[in-house]
């Protein structure tokens, strides 16, 4: 016995030995003393010790009882630290008062370790059926499942007929966890097996939130039909994981139905729809619930991080400083610092073409995370300013604070491609590999071989396409064959090219065709340009039109080539007619290898270039912008190279600062030239 009466470590462990061995549990370790001479009442920590304790809570859990002494046992992580130890004192006859002390315990607890020796005093104590401990055993369930899910099942599975508390403590541990989000739905599945316990309002949520996440929509569904016969279908927070489920899963309709049928709603209610558009690329209809909750609820940061997305995505960008407008006079400081509000607005300004602001509000961000690097030289690659996005890379890897991930390296490697660095793309992805050790994904395959073919290593970038370890996809292929008519690559090499196209895109093909007839009338096979236009016809294959947008006082005003549908055309048209006056008295000469149909006559040709819809736009744009602005435009299809011609031109001849987003980055005409450097 010690000096305070109490059951010496070694008395203990010596107990717990002999204990161990009658149930055959395997092991032979002493519980060891590396100082016989200690004093306090504290074992060491080491491996051994950690072995024996999982051994005997192994025998503990499968219904065996300790034969221990009822003296104290204290229990610690840090055998170096005596401040850790945690006494449990059931001396006493109360048994309230000393499960009061074993949650005191639960409460300092600070790692599985003592954790597990918490659980082992308890089960010596207290009986794991017993109804006046069972909360007790609640809250070790739910401090085990925090820190050790497998731990934790191996305790849910000896609990007879647990409470609602302990499935929903599993549950949304699972349902939380990266690696165990099905267990969650097949716990859920399990529960309503057993049927001793019903799953409550606090059970669907997190379920539901695990089958969004898994794209699991019939048990989504077949949890909405439970939802509804256990009478929850009130329930807000219940139908705000609904909304979730259904726009994670693609069913916007569903989505909104829920919506509708709700009785009450709450501010996530709205932000989960309006962030559902956003995902899937409807920014209007997510714009116009926004402004039906304005009458209704005041925004706040998740509001912001989902209108930023959506302005982004338009190029609103008027609404988008409206918005960042809003959060700073709005004086949360919490928000107005928060890193995803900041990272939403860096990425928004950047596709808005605003860059300057964008480095403005990063390099003012309190702190930054991986994902604010990332918008940040994904924005620069974007504006092909491929200097600045590696100096960004190179400040992110020298800070030692954030490693780069797969994403950064799509920025790193597009900024090269932007830029035709074909060196500094070759060592960025080595060193994704060897240095970071990042498996290259399709998209990184796609910028690395995008980058070879454009700078016309058409040949090295097919022997890479032959050696990646996935099959390529049609953006590749696409990729391939651009190259190929610009680089002016032979016939059989395009077709080639072409042919996997049609293969993998089916009905979907109107890019291929249209490149393939371009590579045909390069090579003056205007039979087969004609082939190819009729097999067009004859398959229904339609030219995706052109559409490019201005934005003017908060509203986006789009064309179409061609088009007449605008109510100011006629002022339109006057101005194109004066911009054709002159380009034409500074020798311009239309690059008719771009017109639409290839193979008539040049005045035909000239006069569908000059209505090409970025040259609408631009006549618009110089008709309703105030001096000094610079005409901002998005353009759904690449920029054609006549276009980018007459776009330097009008630059320079108009005195005005032209910004074009087209479908895969930013060009800035000004003084007769072009950000990308001719090189997109």
């Amino acid at each position: 016995m010690s000096e305070s009466g109490l059951a010496s470590p070694r008395q203990i462990a010596n107990r717990i030995n002999a204990h161990v061995l009658s149930k055959n549990v395997g092991t032979t370790t002493s519980f060891p003393l590396r100082n016989p001479s200690v004093k306090n009442n504290y074992p060491p920590n080491d491996a051994a010790f950690t072995s024996l304790t999982d051994k005997l809570l192994k025998v503990c859990i499968n219904g065996e009882w300790l034969a221990l002494n009822s003296a104290s046992m204290a229990l610690t992580v840090t055998p170096s630290s005596p401040s850790h130890v945690l006494p449990i004192n059931n001396n006493s006859n109360d048994s309230l008062t000393h499960h009061r002390r074993l949650l005191l315990c639960l409460n300092e607890c600070k790692s599985i370790s003592q954790l597990k020796q918490i659980h082992a005093q308890t089960l010596r104590t207290t009986s794991i059926q017993n109804p006046d401990t069972f909360f007790l055993y609640s809250r070790i369930l739910h401090f085990s499942s925090l820190s050790d899910i497998d731990y934790a099942f191996r305790l849910f599975d000896q609990i007879q007929d647990p409470n609602s508390f302990m499935w929903n403590t599993l549950i949304r541990t699972c349902a939380r966890s990266t690696e165990s989000k099905e267990q969650a739905i097949l716990l859920y599945n399990r529960m309503l097996k057993e049927g001793s316990v019903m799953p409550d309002k606090h059970t669907f949520p997190f379920v539901l939130k695990a089958c969004a996440y898994l794209f699991a929509l019939s048990d989504g569904e077949q949890a909405h039909a439970q939802i509804l016969k256990s009478g929850f279908g009130s329930d807000v927070y219940i139908n705000n994981s609904l909304i979730h489920l259904y726009s994670s899963c693609g069913c916007l309709e569903h989505a909104q139905k829920v919506f509708d049928g709700m009785c009450e709603r709450s501010v996530v209610s709205w932000n989960v729809l309006i962030d559902a558009f956003v995902q899937v690329g409807e920014f209007d209809t997510a714009l116009r619930v926004f402004n039906e909750m304005q009458n209704l609820f005041e925004p706040d940061g998740y509001t912001v991080q989902s209108i930023a997305g959506a302005c982004a995505g338009l190029g609103a960008l008027s609404l988008g400083m409206w918005a960042h407008a809003y959060i700073l006079r709005k004086g949360d400081a919490d928000v107005a610092s928060d890193v995803l509000v900041n990272t939403s607005f860096v990425d928004m300004y950047c596709k808005c073409g605003s860059l300057e602001i964008a480095r403005q509000v990063f390099e003012r961000m309190p702190k930054h995370d991986v994902t604010s690097w990332n918008s940040m030289i994904l924005g620069l690659a974007m504006h092909g300013q491929a200097e600045a996005a590696l100096e960004y890379f190179d400040r992110m890897i020298r800070s030692e604070t954030f490693l780069p991930n797969p994403i950064t390296f799509v920025g790193v490697l597009s900024a090269c491609n932007h830029r035709g660095m074909v060196n500094e793309g070759r060592k960025c992805f080595d060193m994704m590999i060897r240095v970071f050790k990042i498996k290259p994904e399709l998209e990184h395959y796609g910028c690395l071989v995008d980058l070879l073919a454009r700078a016309g290593l058409i040949n090295e970038a097919l022997d890479l396409v032959s050696n990646m370890p996935m099959k390529p996809d049609v953006v590749i292929w696409r990729s391939l064959l651009d190259a190929c008519c610009k680089k002016n690559a032979s016939v059989e090499l395009s077709e080639e090219v072409a042919r996997q196209i049609l293969d993998s895109e089916g009905d979907d093909c109107s890019g291929a065709y249209v490149l393939l007839s371009r590579v045909y009338a390069s090579a003056n096979q205007w039979n087969d340009v004609g082939l190819v236009r009729k097999l067009m016809t004859d398959k229904g294959v339609t030219k995706e039109p052109g559409c490019s947008s201005v934005e003017m006082d908060g509203f986006a005003h789009e064309f179409f080539a061609g088009d007449t549908s605008h109510p100011q055309t006629k002022e339109i048209y006057q101005v194109l007619d004066v911009i054709e006056e002159k380009l034409e008295s500074m020798g311009y000469q239309p690059d008719f290898s771009q017109a639409p149909m290839v193979d008539e006559l040049n005045d035909r040709k000239q006069h569908s270039l000059r209505l090409h819809s970025e040259r609408i736009a631009i006549a618009f744009g110089l008709l309703s912008m105030k001096p000094g602005m610079p005409i901002r435009i998005f353009k759904n299809l690449r920029v054609c190279n006549d276009c980018h011609k007459v776009s330097k031109l009008i630059s320079r001849i108009f005195n005005v600062e032209i910004i074009v987003r087209d479908r895969t980055r930013f060009h800035h005409f000004k003084d007769g030239s072009c950000s990308c450097m001719d090189y997109w």
